[in-house]
């Protein structure tokens, strides 16, 4: 018995292909009873989120589950596989790259902390489905100590690297905690997606989404659980926002000061943060001569990403060091033999049941 993952992320495929292998939340547990029931996989674990779509699971022969679950998944959601090229991990591989996740490595926005409460959303609905038994129970519940330690004793949350980090990491620093902030997207590209999910991870909420083709800006709201408002109307909801981020096609400017001041008169002095990340630039730059407005573009950002990319990279390091070390100590669990006179009691870790093991609180 071994374990693996198959799966997909930001890094091997575009928003297209995640968007259609993503699976609805509600249907998660059907999903788990049929991957179970495909013949080679004995426990199941789905973890779907805007950034990845990956399946963890226990089989006696790893290689063949992965193909079963490849079929499975190209047949379900009507993916051509000349579309979408899986990784797949088995046995230490697996566990590796699971522990990766868990500590942030392996996002977008590197560190970020909404991974964490994500894989352990994923494990308790694995787990009330009746889908993990003890391999996975062990390899989930050792991530989560890993996660935590690798969190705890680096700084890797710490420094930009990404034009959309370094947004949020400037925003921080104007507002304190981004809880509660309210974000509006101008444009819905690639670029405004990015960098609205880095404000997500970090706490901000109630996204306003305009776009010129308001079908696009529905998406881009769906996929961020927000609203989404006609072009020509946007300015009307600049008063209610915390932070702008435009990203539009235009080829001139679409966001006036005059626009901006007269949003300011109404904000009691609350502050206005505004990403251009648009080329052509989509704000003026007399805009930021307003007071409490905080203008930064495009290049200004890249800038502070590109400062950060090497203190990065050496906590990245730092961070595979301590789950080396981790890994020295207690070795991967869900890879460990079951004693015989446990499986003489009846435990086997293709039981399908789940274990009593308690989920971590934090």
């Amino acid at each position: 018995m071994s374990i693996f993952c198959l799966g997909v992320n930001h890094k091997t495929a575009p928003v297209e292909i995640r968007e259609r292998l993503a699976f609805v939340e509600k249907s998660i547990p059907e999903h788990l009873e049929n991957i179970r029931e495909i013949g080679s996989v004995d426990e199941a674990v789905v973890l779907s989120t805007c950034n990845r779509v990956e399946v963890y699971g226990a089989a006696e022969r790893p290689g063949e589950a992965l193909d079963r679950l490849v079929e499975y998944l190209v047949a379900h959601f009507e993916v051509s596989p000349d579309e979408v090229e899986f990784y797949r991990h088995e046995a230490e591989d697996a566990a590796h790259h699971l522990f990766e996740v868990a500590s942030g490595l392996d996002s977008m926005v590197l560190g970020e902390t909404e991974i964490f409460g994500q894989i352990k959303k994923a494990y308790a609905t694995a787990q009330g489905s009746g889908a993990t038994a003890r391999r996975m129970n062990k390899l989930f519940q050792q991530s989560f100590s890993v996660g935590k330690l690798v969190r705890s004793n680096t700084r890797i949350q710490q420094g930009s690297t990404s034009v959309g980090a370094a947004a949020v990491d400037l925003a921080e620093k104007i507002f304190g905690n981004l809880g509660g902030c309210r974000v509006m997207i101008l444009g819905a590209g690639e670029m405004s997606r990015v960098t609205a999910q880095s404000l997500q991870s970090r706490g901000a909420k109630s996204i306003i989404v305009s776009n010129r083709s308001y079908d696009k800006a529905e998406e881009l709201a769906a996929e961020l659980d927000g609203k989404a408002i006609h072009f020509d109307a946007w300015m009307h909801h600049l008063d209610q926002v915390d932070i702008v981020v435009s990203s539009t096609a235009a080829p001139h400017t679409v966001v006036h000061r005059d626009m901006v001041e007269k949003a300011v008169a109404g904000r009691r002095g609350h502050s206005l943060f505004l990403i251009d990340i648009a080329v052509p630039r989509d704000i003026e730059d007399e805009v930021n001569e307003l007071d409490n407005v905080y203008l930064y573009n495009i290049d200004q950002l890249q800038k502070i990403a590109d400062d950060g990319v090497e203190r990065r990279k050496k906590q990245i390091e730092i961070c595979r060091g301590v789950i080396h070390e981790f890994l020295e100590e207690k070795g991967i669990e869900a890879l460990a033999e079951i004693p015989a006179s446990r499986r003489q009691d009846g435990e086997s870790s293709s039981s399908g049941k789940p274990s009593s093991s308690p989920l971590p609180n934090s």
